[in-house]
């Protein structure tokens, strides 16, 4: 995975957005678990990529670093050389000054030469600096976004659970509504005050017959009474 690439991939699901995507989807808690393993599986495949350019960094440090140094290792040859030239060319040894000379010459050509280096080296050095900072802010972007979608899924759990409950609850008092326990005791009390209508009607119907029988005695008594003075009369 190239460099460009990686980054162009950390950016692009750094600035991803969950609420947009949910929306957009029709079974939002398979979509999130399907981000969740995408984006574990990018988070670890970036994590190598920017290992190895963390590490491509550090090796550039390197070499620069080395440059430097021998940079400053053949100055100061140069200048032991250069010395010796002029300490032997005191003491009117000129052919060997002369090759103390030319070694400092090489010298400070190995010099120029490191120092070449180094500088060309510094672009791409910071370059690859600020590639780096990058990269580790969209990973830890992209981790963020991560325990966001997690986040996310576990509320939507969450919140399927309670809705398949309340559903539950609702079809529950549903079917409680249609077999109204309350009808029914309505239904059974109109029933008993019938039986009572009708008890409180033979009460009173039998109430009338008992006083028809009296009143039917109470006649007999009379004829009996008329009766007896008749024959009181006659006798």
């Amino acid at each position: 995975m190239s460099k460009q690439t990686v980054l162009g991939r950390v950016t692009q699901l750094a600035k991803a957005n969950i609420n947009a995507l949910l929306d957009q989807a029709e079974d939002p808690q398979k979509m999130l678990d399907q981000l969740i393993r995408d984006y574990s599986n990018n988070i670890a495949e970036a994590e190598d990529a920017v290992a190895s350019t963390i590490g491509n960094l550090r090796l550039m440090e390197q070499d620069h670093q080395e440059d430097v140094e021998a940079a400053k290792e053949w100055g100061g040859k140069a200048l032991a050389a250069s010395r010796k030239a002029d300490e032997l060319r005191g003491g009117g040894q000129t052919a060997e000054a002369d090759r103390f000379d030319n070694l400092a010459k090489v010298a400070l050509g190995r010099q120029l030469q490191s120092e070449k280096e180094a500088r060309t080296a510094e672009p791409t050095i910071a370059a690859q600096t600020e590639v780096v900072a990058k990269l580790r802010t969209g990973l830890d972007q992209m981790k963020a976004k991560l325990g966001e979608l997690r986040a996310k899924r576990d509320e939507l759990v969450a919140r399927a659970t309670s809705a398949r409950a309340q559903n539950r609850m609702m079809d529950a008092v549903k079917s409680i509504d249609v077999l109204d326990p309350t009808s029914e005791l309505n239904r059974f009390e109109d029933k008993v005050r019938r039986e009572e209508a009708r008890a409180t009607g033979k009460q009173e119907l039998a109430a009338s017959s008992l006083d028809a029988q009296f009143e039917q005695l109470d006649a007999l008594g009379d004829s009996a009474e008329i009766e007896a003075r008749l024959a009181a009369l006659k006798g």
